[in-house]
């Protein structure tokens, strides 16, 4: 891909982030096609977009875990996800929407995020299946989700790690 592409695709995904809705427009608004040849691709470079936030919001909370060896990994890993989705809430609510209709290429972006939340917070080892990561990392997302920052815990296994561990053996 050249220059002159790269702008063209930036500008198609800067128009659909501004577009009203939780909706991913795609052909209704034809530099968006013209940038992307399906749907798919459109949410895929959103999703990649997206990951790159991720990575880059996570790898500053892994420094500072490092850092400081009393800090709830668990935490950080959640609140980095929810300051991501703060920082870009049109991109979020819009990979949001289109997940019922995802692809398999883009179902495995979701999946590969799944398995980078559970890594990253320690619920999981690289030596692990990586199925089992994802189902994991899958659980843990919902709670994050689920759970807002600030929000008390709950009087019984208030620990987060405790209600990822109650929600995962429900799912089994």
């Amino acid at each position: 891909m050249g220059w002159a592409e790269h702008y063209r695709r930036r500008d198609a995904i800067e128009l659909v982030l501004a577009t009203e809705g939780d909706r991913l427009h795609y052909a209704e608004l034809d530099s968006v096609r013209a940038a992307f040849p399906s749907r798919e691709d459109l949410a895929l470079a959103l999703q990649y977009r997206w990951s790159r936030a991720l990575a880059g919001r996570l790898d500053v909370t892994l420094v500072d875990a490092e850092r400081f060896a009393d800090v709830d990994h668990v935490g950080a890993v959640a609140a980095a996800w929810r300051a991501t989705a703060r920082r870009h809430p049109a991109l979020r609510r819009l990979l949001d929407s289109y997940r019922a209709e995802a692809g398999p290429l883009f179902r495995a972006e979701v999946e590969a995020e799944q398995r980078t939340m559970a890594l990253a917070a320690g619920l999981a080892g690289h030596d692990e299946p990586a199925d089992e990561v994802t189902r994991v990392g899958a659980a843990f997302l919902a709670l994050v989700r689920e759970t807002p920052a600030g929000t008390a815990r709950p009087a019984r296994g208030g620990r987060p790690i405790e209600q990822l561990f109650r929600r995962l053996v429900a799912s089994s």
